[in-house]
């Protein structure tokens, strides 16, 4: 098994297990996929962690396997390969990378499917895809750019260089950086936070905001509005606004 899924306190852990260095092959790319849609339909899961272990988040590709594919096979592949980190970013719930070591390529292109980035102080992250003749091709040219603008992605991505965790932090890359003995437990920490939200709420805002990002500002608002008044209709809108009456803000248990 090159990924699996472990669940701790409501939060999903995708816990990739390719050694040495998770190399995202066929095979993990597909299994990503599987545990993406695992963690969409499990109830018990409210948050999802992505997780490459103490000493890697993910350094990239499997290059030999890519070596031997021509252009058709990769017209077919890179499809499927999409389709699995857009997976992943539609998980319609809160979604931590925590980052240790390497996210380079594929790697950094799974950890810009997250909501949040935690970084160790030992990370590097970058999209090296160009010194092999290539543009990253599981969302790279468009996740990195809509997250740290163009300019930014275009020296990342033209130059291939890689980026310790301050500066990916300084450019918006990462979220959060942390001792790297710590990634994990703190990435856990607050999805665990986020997984006693109220899932509908979590829901609606996050795909309003990925949505809203997609089109105008006319529309995006359409989306909020539309979400804001379905909420009405929910328990936890009902128990979380009892809550604020009775016992004032921020006290409301969401089932």
């Amino acid at each position: 098994m090159t990924a699996n899924l472990e669940v701790r306190d409501g939060v999903g852990t995708i816990l990739l297990d390719r050694p040495p260095m998770n190399a995202l092959d066929v095979a993990t790319q597909d299994r990503l996929r599987e545990l993406a849609e695992e963690a969409t339909r499990r109830d018990d899961v409210r948050a999802v962690v992505l997780y490459g272990g103490e000493k890697v988040f993910a350094a990239g590709a499997d290059i030999k396997e890519m070596q031997a594919m021509d252009h058709a096979a990769m017209v077919v592949r890179s499809k499927a390969l999409q389709d699995s980190f857009t997976a992943v970013a539609r998980v319609p719930k809160p979604v931590v990378a925590a980052v240790t070591g390497y996210a380079l390529g594929g790697g950094c292109e799974l950890a810009l499917c997250a909501d949040f980035r935690i970084a160790g102080d030992n990370a590097k992250l970058g999209q090296p895809e160009i010194l092999l003749g290539l543009i990253p091709g599981a969302g790279g040219t468009q996740r990195l750019a809509r997250l740290i603008g163009p300019s930014r992605a275009k020296d990342l991505i033209f130059t291939g260089r890689h980026v310790r965790a301050e500066e990916a932090l300084a450019i918006g890359l990462v979220d959060r950086v942390v001792p790297a003995a710590e990634v994990y437990e703190q990435a856990h920490a607050w999805a665990a936070v986020l997984a006693k939200g109220p899932a509908l709420a979590l829901r609606a805002a996050k795909e309003s905001i990925d949505a809203g990002l997609e089109t105008d500002i006319d529309t995006g608002l359409t989306i909020e509005r539309n979400w804001f008044a379905g909420l009405f209709a929910t328990e936890d809108r009902e128990r979380g606004m009892r809550s604020f009456v009775e016992e004032g803000p921020g006290k409301a248990k969401f089932l």
